[in-house]
C-alpha cells in the first residue's frame, strides 16, 4: 500500500508492513514510535531503519533524520497506529461481528464458549489467553489481548477463511495500552472486578476505570452485557448511557438463573428471560460457570440466535483447556486443573470443590503465586485455601526474578490451621498432592491452567503443563498398582 494512502501529503512510497517492534526484520515497513512503560520507540529508530523501515511515524521532536527515510509527525502515535492499521488491513472490524469480554475472571471461558455456540449460527473465531482460533487454525499468543498490528493481522486472516464473527478477551492492560482502540463491538461483556493487577493499576478505582473503557468501543446498536451480582457491574448499570442488558443469579436481571443444581458432570438451572422460563442443562460446572453461561446466552441471543438453539448448543460444550478441567485416568478420586490465580477465582473454585466433595473426604490443593505480580494477594490465597482444604502444597508458579521460596513463605503466612508443605518443584508438588488422595477426595491443581511454560529470571522455560503432569502421574500410579498385583 502506498504511504500517501495512509497519510495525506506523504510520498507515494510502497509500504509492505507495519512495525512497532524495532527488533523485527521487516523490509519496506512503516515504523511507529510507541511509548510504553519500559521502552520508547523514538530511541530505536536507527534499529528500525536497519531492519527495513522506510518511513517513521513519531510524536516527539527528533534530533537526527536519516537520509532517504520518510518522517511523519503526529500528535499521538497510538491513535495514528490504530487508524493506519484499520486502513492497511482493509477495515476488518467492519466485516466481523465482534464480541468483547472483560473482567477479572471468566473472560476465557465466556469468549471460548461464545465461539463454540455462535459458530452454530455464524462462523466465529476466538482471540485470547489460550490463543487465536479460527476455522481449523490454532495459534499461540504473547498477550491476552494482542498488540495493535497483531490484532489486525489475525482479524484479517479470519476474514480470509470466512469468519463472520469473533469473540475477544480484552484485558485492562489492553484497554489502557490502546491495543483495541480500533475495535467496534456488538457486545461488550463485563464479568466481575476483584483484586488483581493492582501492581499495574495501583488502585481498584483505576482498575475499574480501565475496564470501563471497553464500553466506548461499542457500536451504536451494540449492547453492554453486565453481571449485576457484582458491585462494579451494578455501578456500570448506573453510569453507562449505552444500551444495556443484565445477567445474574441473586438480583433482578434480564437473564436470570434460579433453581440451580450441581452434579459431578452436569449443571442445570431455570433461566428467566422476559418472564419466560427456560430449562438449561450444560456440562459446564460450578456456580461461576452459571454466570459465564448467562453472559454467553445473552450475547448470542442479542446477536440473532434463538434461545432454543443456544440451549441445544450449550448441552455438551468442548472442554476449555485448563479451566475446571477434570483429569480422568481411571482413578476413584477427582483431579481438577484450573487457571484460578486471584482471590475471587480461588473462592469460586474452592466453593465448587466443597459442593462436590463429600464432607468426610479431603480437599487437597497445590498452587503458588506469580513473581513480580501483586504481592498483596499471596497471603490472601493462602487464607482462602486454609478455609477449605485438608492439605495444602505450595509450589512455584512463574517466579520470574523473585526468589521462589520467599514467594511461597508469603503464601504460607496466610495459612493458620491446615497442614501444608512447601515443595519448590511443581511436578514433585503435584505428585505429592495426588499421592495423598484417597477414594472420593478432590485434588485441585491451580494457577497455570493450560500454560506450557514457567516464567523464570531468564524468560520462559518449557513446562509440560498441569494437565499433562497430572495425566503422567496418574498413569505412573496406575502402572505401579498393576505391577504390584502382578
Amino acid at each position: 500500500m502506498k504511504l500517501n494512502l495512509l497519510f495525506k501529503n506523504a510520498k507515494p512510497i510502497e509500504i509492505e508492513s507495519l512495525m512497532s517492534d524495532s527488533r523485527l526484520q521487516i523490509k519496506n515497513s512503516l515504523f511507529f514510535c510507541l511509548k510504553g512503560m519500559k521502552h520508547d520507540g523514538h530511541l530505536h529508530i536507527n534499529q528500525a531503519v536497519e531492519n527495513g523501515a522506510v518511513a517513521i511515524v513519531h510524536s516527539d521532536d527528533l534530533s537526527n533524520y536519516i537520509p532517504f527515510v520518510e518522517y511523519i509527525r503526529v500528535d499521538d502515535a497510538y491513535v495514528a497506529l490504530n487508524k493506519v492499521a484499520t486502513i492497511f488491513y482493509d477495515y476488518p472490524c467492519d466485516k466481523l461481528r465482534v464480541f468483547g469480554v472483560t473482567g477479572t475472571n471468566g473472560k476465557t471461558t465466556i469468549a471460548k464458549v461464545i465461539k463454540s455456540v455462535y459458530s452454530d449460527y455464524l462462523n466465529c473465531g476466538y482471540i485470547g489467553t489460550i490463543g487465536f482460533e479460527y476455522g481449523n487454525i490454532i495459534e499461540k499468543p504473547d498477550f491476552t489481548t494482542p498488540e495493535v498490528i497483531g490484532l489486525h493481522e489475525v482479524l484479517s486472516r479470519m476474514i480470509k477463511v470466512k469468519m463472520k464473527a469473533v469473540a475477544i478477551e480484552i484485558s485492562s492492560q489492553g484497554l489502557e495500552q490502546h491495543r483495541v482502540d480500533a475495535l467496534r463491538l456488538k457486545s461488550a461483556i463485563f464479568t466481575n472486578l476483584t483484586h488483581d493487577h493492582l501492581d499495574y493499576h495501583g488502585t481498584m478505582e483505576n482498575y475499574y476505570q480501565a475496564k470501563k473503557k471497553i464500553f466506548s468501543l461499542l457500536n451504536n446498536d451494540g449492547y453492554a452485557i453486565l453481571n449485576v451480582d457484582d458491585t462494579y457491574g451494578l455501578r456500570l448499570v448506573e453510569e453507562l448511557s449505552c444500551k444495556k442488558k443484565t445477567y445474574g443469579v441473586i438480583g433482578e436481571a434480564d437473564y436470570k438463573a434460579k433453581n440451580i443444581v450441581f452434579k459431578d458432570d452436569e449443571t442445570s438451572f431455570d433461566m428467566i428471560v422476559q418472564d419466560k422460563t427456560y430449562k438449561v442443562s450444560t456440562n459446564l460446572l460450578g456456580m461461576f460457570n452459571v454466570y459465564n453461561l448467562l453472559a454467553v446466552i445473552a450475547s448470542c441471543h442479542l446477536n440473532g440466535m434463538r434461545i432454543s438453539n443456544i440451549l441445544e448448543s450449550v448441552k455438551n460444550l468442548p472442554q476449555v483447556d485448563g479451566r475446571l478441567q477434570h483429569v480422568k485416568m481411571g482413578q476413584n478420586y477427582r483431579v481438577i486443573v484450573d487457571y484460578a490465580h486471584t482471590p475471587d477465582g480461588f473462592e469460586k473454585v474452592f466453593e465448587y470443590a466443597d459442593i462436590i466433595t463429600p464432607k468426610t473426604n479431603k480437599i487437597i490443593a497445590v498452587f503458588g503465586a506469580a513473581g513480580l505480580r501483586d504481592t498483596k494477594k499471596r497471603a490472601v490465597l493462602g487464607s482462602i485455601a486454609d478455609r477449605y482444604c485438608t492439605n495444602i502444597i505450595i509450589t512455584e508458579e512463574d517466579p520470574r526474578t523473585e526468589d521462589s521460596f520467599e514467594i511461597l513463605k508469603q503464601i504460607a503466612s496466610g495459612i493458620k490451621t491446615t497442614r501444608h508443605l512447601i515443595i519448590l518443584d511443581r511436578l514433585d508438588a503435584i505428585r505429592q498432592a495426588i499421592e495423598l488422595a484417597n477414594k472420593n477426595d478432590t485434588v485441585l491443581v491451580l494457577g497455570k491452567g493450560n500454560e506450557d511454560y514457567i516464567c523464570r529470571a531468564n524468560g520462559k522455560e518449557l513446562w509440560l503443563g498441569d494437565v499433562v503432569a497430572c495425566e503422567e502421574i496418574l498413569k505412573s500410579i496406575n502402572d505401579e498398582k498393576e505391577n504390584h498385583h502382578v
